[in-house]
């Protein structure tokens, strides 16, 4: 699904089925148990919003983002290993919650793992607050699970102060 968008950074755009693999081996490397390249087919061909920042034609970093009755579920964020801890991230965020507002979503919904304090102090600082938590959601080592914390923003709309 394509999306009509405005203002976004010449180094980012909508990802393509072209794109899957170089998704994948970010995450992979980034996660001890990453999505599957068919998780990031399915999520392009259910129409989900799927963002890539590439450098030279090499991809970076990528947003999976849903939506559903004027909310969103930012459900994958993940910058390749070289490029963290230069605002990457925080900056794919910005530009995926600026697309769910210009989708007219009123607010945003994602989990976090209560162990990745640097992502949920990234979205802390963007306005995003705890309002659950997901016992036993994401796989662990061991066979066992960890908890997700659930968090949310209410979207401003553009123009509107905050």
């Amino acid at each position: 699904m394509s999306f009509a968008v405005s203002r976004l950074p010449a180094n980012l755009r909508e990802a393509t089925f072209l794109d899957v693999s170089a998704m994948h081996g970010i995450e992979s490397s980034a996660y001890e148990f990453p999505w599957t390249e068919g998780i990031f087919t399915d999520c392009i061909n259910a129409g989900y919003l799927c963002m890539v920042y590439e450098n030279a034609h090499e991809l970076f970093a990528y947003g999976v983002m849903s939506f559903v009755d004027g909310e969103c579920h930012i459900l994958n964020l993940c910058v390749d290993s070289s490029y963290q801890g230069c605002g990457w991230g925080k900056n794919l965020l910005v530009q995926l919650l600026e697309l769910a507002r210009q989708r007219k979503c009123r607010i945003a919904f994602l989990e976090v793992r209560m162990s990745n304090k640097r992502a949920f102090d990234m979205y802390h600082n963007l306005g995003f607050n705890e309002i659950a938590v997901r016992k036993r959601y994401y796989p662990a080592r061991g066979g066992r699970r960890e908890n997700a914390l659930v968090l949310a923003k209410v979207l401003e709309e553009s123009g509107r102060g905050g």
